[in-house]
């Protein structure tokens, strides 16, 4: 069975009129005020992760009358390039949260509950959205994102598989609003499923979606919670490298099967800028980075997620997602179901 789907003759996200001649400037600069409105968002009301605001004023701007011809228009191109190439570079950066000392330190059993939790959420995910038909690249992206770190894996495999913007973009729709809701309903939870501080850290970290939503969530049991929360996480996020390789493998196979490979370029194994966080973590390792140089990347890289995020949530057109609106409701809701299900299952089971 083959991990991708057929490209599709899907519509564009957004009409637009031709671009020649368009600089992205202009888009990048909507995207630099959305981000800036978005840390606003973030300081006025913490619970609310700065880049969930992102990705929800991007949708915003996409449809208020007095934004719209310009996300449409002169806007697009740098919108565009912000999902994508800053997306990348947020990626590289996000390399710097993670220690394979702190991995390590989680311990073997902690370890192969998260592999096993990616591998259910993710084979689960993606074959359920197979089977409920729906197009292009969505059930790869929204498996991705569900089972590894939200938004910054599904522009990940989305870069790899050149997926329809359009895909990338209901994908992050859909899992930014979940991972959302998780921090308002994973709290709630703790007491009538009997779990302790440590236990529910663990369970935020395995199951919620984005780095700065499980902060959101986790920080309500207090700082054990949190810090156990957090190393889960990032062990989910060391699963983006090889999942973007078993990716580039499966284009590469599908490639030479069809005997459409000749005289085009193959994708990468590894993409650069996956390589580049590969590195950021081997330099985090090495314990050489000063704190204060990892505080202000952890910022960068924070900005230029949530820049990147601005522009796909722009690229969310609602009528549009509307026709197929019910199906990826039912899908993300399934995931969360097993995301969280399994996560509770195997936190219990490593105690």
């Amino acid at each position: 069975m083959a991990l991708l789907g057929q490209r599709h003759q899907a519509p564009r996200v957004l009409p637009t009129a031709p671009a020649a001649g368009r600089g992205p400037l202009p888009g990048l600069g909507l995207a630099a005020l959305g981000v800036a409105a978005a840390w606003a968002a973030h300081a006025a009301f913490p619970a609310v992760p700065m880049l969930t605001a992102a990705v929800v004023l991007g949708l915003a701007a996409a449809h208020v009358p007095g934004a719209r011809a310009f996300v449409r228009g002169r806007g697009r191109p740098g919108l565009s390039l912000a999902g994508k190439r800053l997306m990348r570079l947020g990626i590289v950066l996000l390399g710097l949260k993670l220690s394979l000392d702190d991995v390590l330190g989680l311990g073997w059993a902690t370890v192969v509950m998260v592999l096993g939790v990616v591998s259910l959420t993710f084979f689960g995910t993606w074959w359920l959205g197979r089977r409920m038909g729906l197009p292009g690249d969505q059930p790869l992206l929204i498996a991705t994102g569900y089972s590894i770190c939200g938004a910054s894996a599904i522009g990940a495999v989305g870069e790899v598989t050149e997926s329809e913007e359009r895909d990338a973009a209901v994908s992050v729709a859909l899992v930014t609003l979940c991972g959302t809701l998780a921090i308002a309903v994973l709290p709630l939870l703790q007491g009538p499923l009997g779990l302790t501080d440590a236990e529910f850290g663990r369970w935020a970290g395995a199951s919620v979606h984005d780095v700065g939503q499980v902060v959101a969530t986790a920080q309500t049991a207090g700082a054990g919670a949190l810090g156990d929360a957090v190393l889960v996480k990032l062990m989910r996020v060391a699963m983006l490298a090889p999942l973007v390789a078993g990716v580039g493998l499966a284009l590469r196979a599908r490639a030479v099967g069809s005997g459409t490979a000749g005289g085009r370029r193959r994708p990468p194994v590894v993409p650069l800028f996956v390589a580049g966080f590969l590195v950021m973590v081997v330099v985090r390792s090495t314990g050489w980075v000063p704190g204060a140089a990892l505080g202000l990347a952890g910022h960068v890289q924070e900005l230029l997620l949530a820049a990147a995020l601005f522009g796909l949530g722009s690229a969310v057109d609602l009528p549009s997602l509307a026709r197929t609106g019910g199906r990826v409701a039912v899908l993300g809701l399934c995931a969360w179901v097993v995301v969280a299900g399994v996560s509770y299952v195997g936190v219990l089971v490593v105690g």
